[in-house]
């Protein structure tokens, strides 16, 4: 007869997820990298939009 025996035990429950977990607040770095990209945006959106000045007429 055992000295001992091993008693079963059953697996922790798992809960739902969290509705909403707080994020962490984006680095200093990572923003500055946001603005930069977004100013550089703007600047190609614009370059589109102005049309392109020629300075070549042609000749009459």
């Amino acid at each position: 007869m055992p000295a001992f025996s091993f008693e079963k035990i059953s697996p922790p429950v798992r809960r739902a997820p969290a509705a909403t977990t707080p994020k962490k607040p984006r680095g200093v770095i990572s923003q500055m990298i946001d603005r930069f990209a977004e100013r550089r945006a703007r600047r190609a959106l614009q370059a589109e939009r102005t049309p392109v000045r020629r300075d070549d007429k042609p000749a009459e």
